[in-house]
């Protein structure tokens, strides 16, 4: 698939946020509960976070160009920072919300139909978020995994916010709502931190995860034949693309066709084993003392 078709994801993310501001707000009317209103909140969040998503999700599908020769692949990482901050701030509201109900507690009204209509919201929440979820991972794309995890706090929100209204209904214990929606607004915090911490990361060029480094390594491995041997091994990821440069080290006494023709084949290998992979190679003499002194990334200017 092409990444620009990924923004359809995007689209029915903000689809869903529009129905579900609707239904949560209405709830809300209804009951006057903080615990729906904070579930209304979230919501709004993640209307901005699918807008957000749309945007990004239309840079990151660039073609590489003259200004940006490796792509635009970490406009995803842009996108899943601003969503993970967006979740802080609606926690913080919502926290803010339940504590002056907490000091100035009601009653709730109409609780049955306000249950209903959030659990309506509910349910579109949980099928649209387990779409975008399995595309995100069959696509590697970090905007649409950040935009399902916040859609699946959101229908775990839902969840705790209707178990304890129904508790209040039958218990006559006010107290419990807003104690709910604090719950709810640690629960989102979580989520909200994991979300920035993996955004983070891939801007600072993290390396591959251990199962990819692994992959590569088996490659590689293979390959370790006939004086050949390889180091220097650097990978890091932007967004969906990931990019895996080594050192080749063959024998001085090969020829440039010789050379090409494995480095052509350890790179093609990598890339089966490791799709969406850029793959780059150093090809040097492997009895050559300078052949060795690259390793490290600031390689001081020979004089």
């Amino acid at each position: 698939m092409e990444r620009s078709s990924l923004t359809r994801y995007a689209w029915l993310s903000i689809a869903a946020a529009l129905v579900t501001i609707v239904l949560k707000t209405t709830a809300y009317e209804l009951t006057d509960s903080v615990g729906l209103l904070s579930d209304a909140v979230e919501s709004l969040v993640n209307l901005a976070g699918g807008i957000m998503a749309l945007m990004m999700l239309k840079i990151a599908a660039r073609p590489a160009d003259d200004d940006h020769a490796y792509g635009h692949g970490k406009a995803e990482y842009f996108s899943s920072g601003v969503e993970g901050t967006l979740i802080l701030l609606a926690a913080g509201s919502i926290a803010y919300a339940a504590v002056l109900r907490l000091l100035h507690p009601k009653p709730l009204e109409q609780v049955g139909v306000g249950l209903a209509v959030s659990a309506v919201a509910s349910l579109v929440n949980l099928g649209v978020a387990l779409i975008i979820l399995r595309a995100g991972r069959r696509h590697n794309s970090i905007t649409l995994e950040a935009n399902a995890h916040h859609l699946m706090t959101d229908v775990w929100t839902s969840v705790g916010v209707v178990a304890a209204i129904g508790a209040v209904a039958l218990t006559g214990w006010h107290w419990l709502d807003p104690v709910v929606a604090l719950l709810v607004a640690a629960n989102i915090v979580w989520t909200g931190v994991g979300i920035v911490r993996r955004s983070v990361a891939g801007l600072m060029d993290i390396a591959l995860p251990p199962d990819d480094l692994e992959k590569v390594r088996v490659v590689l491995t293979a390959h370790t034949v006939g004086g050949v041997q390889f180091h220097n091994l650097r990978t890091r990821q932007a967004g969906a693309r990931k990019f895996i440069t080594t050192d080749v080290l063959v024998p001085g006494a090969w020829t440039v066709q010789q050379g090409h023709d494995l480095v052509e084949l350890i790179e093609n290998d990598i890339r089966h084993a490791i799709p969406d992979s850029a793959v780059f190679t150093h090809l040097e003499p492997v009895e050559d003392p300078a052949s060795w002194a690259d390793t490290a990334l600031d390689r001081p200017s020979s004089k």
